[in-house]
């Protein structure tokens, strides 16, 4: 199955948990749609996961979704930046 790739990162935020990289989330276009891909690193080390990309209509609705994202890890006490 071939996933619609993002060509450039419109959008991206970094997560640490205590300083410990939980996850980066990028937005992006891939001249039809928008899309998330997201990297998770694992807690025990290794490869991150990669679930995704999520694809949506345009930029905004793919940025409502990483806003709800990082909104929910700010809750659970990740610290978010954009570098």
């Amino acid at each position: 199955m071939t996933y619609p790739v993002a060509s450039e990162a419109l959008q991206a935020r970094y997560v640490r948990r205590d300083g410990v990289p939980v996850a980066v989330l990028r937005v992006g276009e891939n001249g039809e749609a928008a899309v998330v891909e997201a990297e998770v690193f694992p807690q025990s080390g290794g490869p991150p996961a990669r679930p995704g990309p999520y694809t949506f209509a345009n930029a905004r609705e793919a940025e409502a979704f990483v806003t709800d994202a990082v909104e929910a890890l700010i809750y659970l006490g990740c610290d978010v930046s954009d570098a």
